[in-house]
């Protein structure tokens, strides 16, 4: 536990090995054996060791998911994501439902996550529409229409959701499973739109049963196509934009705001499904482009989308009398006032 916690708040700090034992007065190699717990720090080096990381001694006693099973999805050869970010993401995605699931072991377990979606059990199919409308079923969604709050649709349906804060442009999302329970993460850094895009992107990766000769590459492409069907079907773009489109307005930003999707999509959408054609696809990437939109494109008040359920359980723990408010405060990481206050404002009718 202190070797796990050690390492993760290390990565938090974007420390090197060398970085932390210069600033402490170790070894590199200290720190290793630390972190892999093959040697304890006295209490002299385990205080500095949280001056340096600026945290509380009493976090490095924090239930850090060592006793939870994972396994992480793998990151895109080639990415220019660093080893350390890496890490640190995965250290995190650990971390994070390790306070998770403490709160759900006061609940009654696993049973609170019932029903547990399958993995890899949609049928491949070569073609990106059946494949979106096969996961649109394997979520009970319709087949059409707008899909609101899609992180709460996906918590109802089992499959956990973790918001990372992570100030690089190299990732998106990564999906896996801890104790054979489906996770997404996500980088909260992006805009509403592009997260939608990725949940769906990273939920793709687990329910389909793929070929395994499709390289990594193809699969990558074939996700995001599912992603766009899936968010925007072609019954909808017909629906929303008409047979034949001769321009790009403004006005289509209406259909981004209601479907929950970039404009890059909609343009996307609407080439594939022949609404408009390649000329006018182009020129809308090259004005968009002008505009800074690759980067930073407008939010077109779509809904921001943000992981509920863990509050939730905390918050039902707490009001149950299963967990003091302190130790919700510490599993969500936050003040004992804020907690106190979602849990037992008396000015509400139900506390009086």
């Amino acid at each position: 536990m202190f070797g796990k916690n050690l390492k993760y708040y290390r990565l938090k700090n974007n420390m090197t090995k060398k970085a932390l034992s210069e600033a402490i007065g170790v070894t590199p190699m200290a720190i290793t054996n630390y972190e892999n717990d093959e040697r304890q720090p006295n209490m002299d080096t385990i205080k500095r060791l949280a001056e340096a990381l600026n945290i509380r001694v009493t976090d490095f006693l924090e239930n850090s998911g060592s006793d939870l099973k994972f396994t992480h999805g793998k990151f895109r050869k080639g990415a220019k994501l660093g080893a350390m970010n890496q890490e640190y993401i995965k250290e995190s995605v650990e971390e994070y439902f390790g306070r998770f699931f403490q709160v759900l072991s006061f609940l009654g377990g696993k049973k609170i996550l019932e029903p547990i979606p399958s993995l890899k059990t949609i049928p491949w199919t070569e073609d990106p529409e059946q494949a979106a409308q096969k996961l649109r079923d394997y979520l009970e969604l319709p087949s059409s229409g707008p899909v609101n709050k899609l992180v709460e649709l996906l918590e109802n349906r089992g499959i956990l959701v973790f918001f990372i804060d992570l100030d690089t442009q190299y990732f998106s999302g990564m999906n896996g499973t801890v104790n054979g329970i489906p996770y997404v993460v996500i980088n909260s850094s992006m805009s509403p739109a592009r997260k939608r895009s990725t949940i769906i992107h990273e939920v793709a990766h687990f329910a389909f049963d793929w070929p395994d000769d499709l390289s990594e590459d193809e699969e990558e492409e074939f996700a995001t196509a599912i992603s766009g069907a899936f968010l925007f079907p072609r019954e909808d773009a017909f629906r929303e934009l008409g047979y034949k489109r001769t321009s790009i307005s403004k006005t289509m930003t209406m259909t981004c705001k209601e479907y929950g999707i970039s404009m890059f999509m909609l343009v996307k959408r609407a080439r594939i499904c022949g609404i408009i054609n390649e000329s006018i696809e182009k020129r809308f990437y090259i004005a968009a482009s002008k505009a800074g939109w690759r980067k930073n494109e407008p939010n077109w008040d779509i809904e921001e989308v943000e992981p509920q359920l863990f509050k939730q359980l905390v918050y039902r723990a707490v009001t149950e009398e299963e967990i003091s408010i302190q130790k919700g405060a510490e599993l969500l990481k936050t003040s004992y006032d804020s907690v106190a206050k979602e849990c037992f404002c008396s000015e509400e009718p139900w506390n009086t």
